[in-house]
């Protein structure tokens, strides 16, 4: 994948929003999102992580989610994004780990997310949902 350049903000954005619901979504695989983020700019990486942690602030992450997201995510429960999103409440500042730790951050919070989005979906957004992101189309991998 090609980086984009400082002045593609948005579509940057964008691109992160579909990577991100599609892993959640079960429509890219959680190896296929963490090689497209181990192919960004560490700088990149951090606004991404910062982007995610939104997301899942708005999905209302609990700490149940928090274990049961580590568990899918393939990152040691002892390491530090996988012990700050499952504190009550979670911890989502896991831009502010050293660089190091960010694929394993990214990890956790895509499959945190992943489970927290499937609960508003199957709960929330059940049958009346008009968020575009809840209505992607199949096959996009």
């Amino acid at each position: 994948m090609t980086e984009t350049s400082s002045d593609d903000g948005p579509g940057f954005r964008r691109e992160t929003e579909q990577v991100v619901n599609e892993i959640a979504q079960g429509l890219r695989t959680l190896d296929a999102g963490a090689a497209w983020f181990s192919g960004l700019a560490v700088a990149r990486q951090r606004e991404v992580l910062r982007e995610v942690s939104g997301y899942a602030m708005q999905a209302h992450v609990t700490a149940a989610d928090g274990r049961a997201g580590v568990a899918r995510s393939g990152v040691k429960p002892t390491a530090n994004p996988s012990v700050m999103i499952c504190l009550d409440p979670p911890r989502y500042g896991l831009g502010g780990l050293p660089a190091a730790e960010y694929v394993n951050a990214f990890r956790v919070l895509v499959s945190v997310f992943a489970v927290a989005d499937t609960r508003r979906r199957e709960t929330y957004c059940k049958g009346a949902c008009g968020h575009s992101w809840h209505h992607l189309p199949a096959g996009t991998e």
